[in-house]
């Protein structure tokens, strides 16, 4: 069995294996402490300079890493917790994604931003949220997402290839599961990896009472609410989890589904969700038969309490009871 950090590990020694252009950014990600949640662990003893803490600025580590991408490098910075990208705001918005067009002809600037997010840990308000909403819809600017279902190594490649600047969020309870493999879930879904897209159905049911779409820290809640909806309730779903956030490929099979629903663990209001279903809405008019169910954290902040903080964030729970109420 693979824990997810591991895989991740192990796909950043073999690019920085692979490429002698590419290199690792971020705070305390060097040897023997190899980053927070020691995804780095062994790189910098490894790769030598390539691997550099850095000074706590994440304003300044992501302008030096976006300033190696514009000068030819690759460039792979690690935000300590994802709450604090909005310190880099200026340099990923007003520097990194402008740079990508803003002298008369295209220039690639391959940099890969990682950002541990979310809760269910107990950190409290500035150390659990899900900013991924407050990068979309920024010229230039790819949001990426981990889950157990894609390969990280092919997915920072893919992302080092677009030559655009891409934010990866990672969610930090993920860092603990497995990694799917083989097709197989659990005794129950199988999934597949088509086009970036992982979907996890119900091996030979028919159309899905609900199309689920997450991204990929809501992945084994979401999976929760589906077993639970099948065992008790006898709903089908299936699930679908992007790679890519923004800007958003193409989900296939939606026009099967009885009805979707989409999930984020960012706080509701102009988020990923609200994206997801503008993007749908044209493509799925002449088939749904009720409105896309919208599921998000509390508009609050992040309690430290577990008890609390389970409340304010999305839970297996939540999800089943919007979609039996949407089905009702």
């Amino acid at each position: 069995m693979t824990r997810v950090s591991e895989h991740l590990n192990r796909a950043l020694h073999d690019l920085l294996a692979a490429d002698p252009g590419v290199h690792l950014l971020g705070e305390d990600i060097t040897d023997p402490y190899g980053g927070a949640f020691k995804v780095t662990r062994g790189l910098s003893g490894r790769f030598g300079d390539r691997v550099r803490s850095t000074p706590l600025s994440e304003g300044a580590v992501v302008g030096v890493g976006a300033g190696l991408a514009l000068a030819g490098r690759k460039a792979i910075v690690e935000i300590m917790f994802a709450d604090f990208a909005t310190l880099a705001f200026d340099q990923l918005v007003n520097f990194a994604a402008a740079s990508t067009s803003m002298y008369g002809r295209p220039v690639p600037i391959p940099l890969v931003v990682r950002c541990p997010s979310g809760g269910n840990r107990g950190y409290g308000p500035t150390h659990s949220q899900s900013p991924q909403k407050h990068f979309l819809g920024v010229p230039g600017l790819h949001v990426f997402e981990l889950s157990p279902f894609h390969d990280a190594g092919r997915l920072l490649e893919t992302m080092l290839a677009l030559g655009r600047p891409c934010l990866l969020f990672e969610d930090k309870v993920l860092y603990t599961r497995r990694m799917y493999e083989d097709g197989v879930v659990d005794e129950l879904f199988r999934y597949e990896v088509t086009g970036g897209v992982a979907r996890v159905f119900l091996e030979g049911a028919a159309e899905p009472d609900c199309t689920l779409v997450v991204h990929g820290g809501m992945a084994h809640r979401a999976l929760a609410a589906m077993r639970d909806l099948l065992l008790e309730e006898d709903v089908v779903c299936e699930l679908l989890v992007p790679s890519q956030l923004y800007p958003l490929p193409d989900l296939p099979g939606l026009e099967r589904a009885g009805h979707v629903c989409v999930v984020e663990d960012g706080s509701e209001g102009g988020g990923w969700g609200a994206e997801v279903a503008r993007v749908l809405h044209p493509r799925l008019w002449s088939t749904l038969r009720r409105p896309i169910t919208l599921v998000a954290s509390a508009p609050s902040v992040i309690p430290a309490a577990p008890h609390l903080e389970r409340e304010v964030l999305v839970q297996p729970g939540h999800i089943r009871h919007a979609i039996m109420e949407a089905l009702s």
